[in-house]
C-alpha cells in the first residue's frame, strides 16, 4: 500500500499539467513549469537551457548536453543573451550577458489540440549580435496552430572562429543550431507539439542558417520545411571565404600583435575575456562579410557541421529537399543606407575595395577588367554621387541578398527541388522614411519579417494599410507552416509580393 501511494503521490498521471494560469511539462531532463501570458493568450516558456556552452579552453568547441534538474524549472527568466557587443543600441538594458547562454523559449497556444505545427525561428544580426527573443510571431501563436520556439546561439568568435584545430574546430554556433532541433525533437511532443512537422523560418544571418541547414548532414530529419527570409547560404557573408585570415583580421581589431601562426591565434584566443572577444566591429565593411561566420570545416571530422562548400552541395542535389518558402525584399541594400555618405567617394577611389572576397580571379588584368564591368553595371562610366543612391542600394541588394538568392533557387531546381517557392516582398507604407536624395521609400532588409512578426529590432510601425498587409502575409506563413503550401485570395496586395511557385 505504501508503494502504491508513492507512485500515486510522485508520477502524474499525465505528462503535461494544464490551467488556466500555468502549464506543467515533463522533459527529459526534468519538469518544467511555463506561465499564460495573460496580455497574449498563451503559454510562455522562457530560458530552458537547451545545451551547455562548454568554457575555458573548450569554450569554442560544439556544446555539451543540457542540464538535468529535480525541482520543477520555473520557465520565467526572460533575460539570458550571448556575449555579445550591441552594435546597433537595440538590447534592453534589462537582458543580462551569460557564458552558459543556451537556452531556448517556448510559447504554447491554450488549445486542446495536439500534434501541432512547430515553428523554430533563428535570429539575424550578421552572426554578431541579436538573440532569440528579440523576435517572435505572437499573431501565428494565436491561430492556435502552431507552437513557435526561439533560441540563442553562441555568436561572433565565440560560436564561429574557424581555426581548423581540436580546440577551435569552427561552427560552435551552427552546431548549437542543430543541439536545439534535436532538443525540439526530443521534447516537443510534451507541449503537444508534433515532431514531425518542424519548419525552421529565420532572418538575415538567421535566414542564412536555415540555408545551410538544409544543407548539413548532422540537421538531417530534424525539420520538415523552412523559410529563409532575406539570406542564402552562398552568399559571402554567410561563410568565410578564409577562416585563418579572417581569425589574424579580427584579432587585429582587438590589437593582437602576435605572430599569426594558428597555434599563437588560438591560445590568444582562449586567454582574452569575453568581453574583449565580442567587441570588434565589423557591422560595415565594404566588401560586405563580417569575418566570424560559419565555415567549410576539414572532411572527416565526426562532428562537423559543414564539410563542403554550399555551392558544391547545392549543384550535387545530394541533400534532403523540403518544402521552402525563400526569398527577400527588394531594396535590402538600404541596409547599407548609412554608409552611403561615406562610401561613395570610396567607391569612385577604389571600387575594387567593394567586391565580395569569394571572388577569385586569375590575374590582376582579369580584376581590373570584372572590376570596371561591374562597376559600370551599377553606376555606368559617371561619378557616384548622390544621384546615384538608388544604385548604391541596388548594388548592395544584389551582392548580399539578391543574387544569393536567385543563385540559390536555381541551384535547388536544377538539383531536383520540386518544392519551392520564391518571393520578392515590394510593400512600402507612409511610416517608412523617404529614402534621400530622392521622393520614394523602399523595402529595406528583412521587411517581410517586420510584416509578419510582432515588432523587429525596434520597428513597431502601425497603420491601417500596414495592418491589412500583416494580415496577408501572416496568412501565406500559417498556411505554408502548416501545410507546405501557399493558400490566399487576396488580391488587392499581391502586387507587393511576388510569389513564384516552383512546386511541379
Amino acid at each position: 500500500m505504501g508503494l502504491i501511494i508513492f507512485f500515486l503521490f510522485f508520477v502524474p498521471l499525465s505528462q503535461c499539467v494544464r490551467s488556466a494560469s500555468e502549464l506543467t511539462v515533463k522533459l527529459k531532463q526534468g519538469y518544467v513549469r511555463g506561465y499564460m501570458d495573460p496580455d497574449e493568450g498563451f503559454y510562455a516558456f522562457y530560458g530552458i537551457p537547451y545545451a551547455t556552452a562548454p568554457t575555458g579552453d573548450n569554450k569554442f568547441k560544439a556544446p555539451l548536453p543540457g542540464p538535468v534538474w529535480l525541482d520543477t524549472l520555473e520557465a520565467v527568466d526572460d533575460t539570458i543573451i550571448c556575449p555579445q557587443k550591441d552594435f546597433f543600441n537595440s538590447i534592453p538594458k534589462t537582458m543580462r550577458i551569460k557564458e552558459d547562454c543556451l537556452i531556448a523559449n517556448v510559447f504554447v497556444p491554450d488549445t486542446k489540440q495536439k500534434n501541432l505545427s512547430v515553428v523554430v525561428h533563428i535570429h539575424g544580426g550578421g552572426f554578431h549580435t541579436a538573440y532569440g527573443n528579440s523576435v517572435f510571431y505572437k499573431h501565428l501563436i494565436r491561430s492556435k496552430r502552431i507552437i513557435f520556439v526561439n533560441f540563442n546561439y553562441r555568436l561572433g568568435p565565440h560560436g564561429f572562429l574557424c581555426l581548423g584545430t581540436k580546440d577551435a574546430p569552427g561552427n560552435a554556433g551552427m552546431k548549437d543550431q542543430v543541439a536545439l532541433l534535436r532538443w525540439v525533437n526530443q521534447n516537443i511532443a510534451e507541449f503537444d507539439g508534433n515532431p514531425e512537422d518542424v519548419t525552421i523560418d529565420g532572418y538575415s544571418a538567421g535566414s542564412s542558417s536555415v540555408d545551410l541547414l538544409m544543407l548539413s548532414e548532422s540537421a538531417r530529419g530534424l525539420f520538415h520545411k523552412a523559410i529563409p527570409e532575406s539570406g542564402a547560404g552562398i552568399a559571402a557573408f554567410s561563410v568565410q571565404t578564409d577562416p585563418i585570415k579572417n581569425a589574424k583580421e579580427y584579432a587585429k581589431l582587438l590589437n593582437y600583435t602576435g605572430s599569426g601562426s594558428v597555434a599563437d591565434l588560438e591560445k590568444y584566443y582562449k586567454s582574452i575575456s569575453y568581453e574583449l572577444l565580442v567587441s570588434g566591429d565589423v557591422t560595415a565593411r565594404e566588401d560586405s562579410v563580417f569575418l566570424m561566420s560559419p565555415c567549410i570545416e576539414s572532411k572527416g571530422k565526426k562532428e562537423s557541421f559543414l564539410s563542403e562548400s554550399p555551392d558544391n552541395i547545392l549543384k550535387s542535389g545530394l541533400y534532403p529537399k523540403v518544402p521552402t518558402l525563400h526569398g527577400f525584399a527588394s531594396m535590402e541594400g538600404l541596409l547599407r543606407l548609412e554608409s552611403f555618405d561615406k562610401w561613395k567617394q570610396e567607391m569612385n577611389d577604389n571600387f575594387e575595395a567593394f567586391l565580395s572576397p569569394d571572388l577569385k580571379f586569375k590575374s590582376e588584368d582579369q580584376k581590373k577588367n570584372v572590376t570596371r564591368k561591374i562597376r559600370e553595371f551599377y553606376f555606368g562610366k559617371t561619378e557616384i554621387n548622390n544621384d546615384q543612391i538608388l544604385n548604391f542600394i541596388n548594388y548592395f541588394s544584389d551582392v548580399m541578398f539578391t543574387y544569393p538568392t536567385l543563385r540559390t533557387v536555381k541551384y535547388h531546381l536544377e538539383g531536383g527541388h520540386n518544392q519551392i517557392y520564391l518571393y520578392e516582398f515590394s510593400f512600402v507604407h507612409d511610416d517608412l522614411i523617404i529614402i534621400p536624395h530622392t521622393n520614394i521609400r523602399g523595402a529595406g532588409h528583412c521587411s517581410q519579417t517586420n510584416t509578419v512578426s510582432d515588432g523587429f529590432i525596434g520597428r513597431n510601425y502601425t497603420n491601417p494599410r500596414l495592418e491589412e498587409m500583416r494580415t496577408l502575409t501572416r496568412s501565406i506563413w500559417l498556411n505554408f507552416i502548416t501545410t507546405g503550401i501557399i493558400l490566399n485570395n487576396n488580391s488587392r496586395f499581391v502586387q507587393y509580393i511576388h510569389i513564384y511557385n516552383f512546386n511541379l
